[in-house]
């Protein structure tokens, strides 16, 4: 998959960027807002373990955000199942340098409009740390719309903090 979001590209993951992963990915202030299972430190042999990973899905459904060629985050959504199986949890990060300049939203905006296409999804969600509005900001920009605070369900470097959820809806 490729596509163009003005300058930059979502792409499938390519071995040669686990150089540039681990470089962007390598940062606590990226990972303290994502899921324990991003790590950190976050070494090259983890950037090639997510590339193994992530281009072996079927369907494929984790991207890199590139700028100029080179992988500076990643997007992706996870399809649910059972009663939720028309729903699919986005998620996505950037390497700090790329902070602020549109690239989250415009991804965000891309991979939102094509996972609604691809599968059979009438909603898309997405969960925020309290401690970062700025991705809840993203997701308002992309169209997501704040829906619940869930109220200390979160467990992360060792403090109890609330997660806001953000939505958007096919009609």
């Amino acid at each position: 998959m490729q596509l163009e979001i003005g300058p930059w590209q979502l792409r499938s993951f390519r071995p040669d960027d686990a150089e540039s992963l681990a470089r962007n990915a390598n940062n606590r202030n990226v990972s303290r807002n994502l899921r324990d299972h991003f790590p950190y430190p976050y070494e090259l042999s983890d950037a090639r373990d997510w590339i193994e990973l992530a281009t072996g899905q079927d369907p494929e459904t984790n991207f890199a955000i590139a700028v100029a060629g080179e992988a500076v985050g990643g997007i992706g959504v996870t399809l649910q199942s059972d009663v939720y199986r028309r729903t699919a949890e986005i998620g996505y990060w950037l390497g700090e340098p790329h902070w602020g300049q549109g690239i989250a939203t415009a991804a965000l905006r891309a991979v939102t409009d094509w996972a609604f296409t691809e599968f059979d999804l009438v909603r898309l969600y997405g969960e925020v740390f309290e401690w970062n509005p700025a991705s809840g900001r993203v997701l308002e920009k992309a169209g997501y719309e704040l829906e619940a605070r869930l109220r200390k369900s979160i467990v992360k470097e060792g403090q109890i903090i609330d997660a806001l959820l953000f939505a958007k809806t096919r009609e």
